[in-house]
């Protein structure tokens, strides 16, 4: 079992996480950039070695009800592999995410494309608009002139 401080040489060697101190000697590690309202990525690292990693979009991990995993006990390697894994999901948005952020409630078609690019079409406030992830790429009056657009740039409709 490693100790609170060898532990904690390994979680402050990951640059893009930044320690807070909370109560009785325990310390939090945040990943700032985190694309979601969750950046705690080590919880309560307690003086005697005990402490949480989130892993509650990871599969394989059995974490309690907060998406926490219990790492009292994991080796160097295990502990590195599931920081690494925990900053990973808190990098990005699954496409669905992404997608119902841009979707909401609107008309939605996928197009694949060149590359195995896909784009969306979003049929929005009276007008078509094609979206690569977050990004706007063009907006048209109507339906046909962005089919066109889509079909002239190779893309086909799933």
């Amino acid at each position: 079992m490693l100790s609170f401080d060898e532990k904690l040489a390994i979680i402050s060697s990951f640059p893009e996480l930044h320690r807070k101190d909370v109560s009785l000697g325990r310390v939090n590690f945040h990943y700032e950039e985190s694309v979601y309202d969750k950046t705690v990525v080590v919880h309560h690292l307690h003086p005697n070695g005990n402490g949480f990693v989130y892993a509650g979009f990871l599969k394989g991990h059995e974490t309690n009800d907060k998406g926490l995993v219990n790492i009292r006990d994991y080796t160097e390697e295990e502990l590195r592999s599931i920081i690494e894994a925990s900053i990973e999901s808190l990098s990005t948005l699954p496409d669905t995410a992404r997608e119902e952020a841009i979707v909401g409630n609107g008309n939605e078609q996928r197009w694949n494309g060149p590359d195995n690019a896909t784009l969306l079409l979003v049929h929005e406030d009276d007008l078509w608009n094609v979206y690569s992830g977050l990004n706007l790429e063009a907006a048209f009056l109507s339906y046909e002139e962005a089919e066109d657009y889509l079909f002239e740039e190779g893309f086909r409709r799933l």
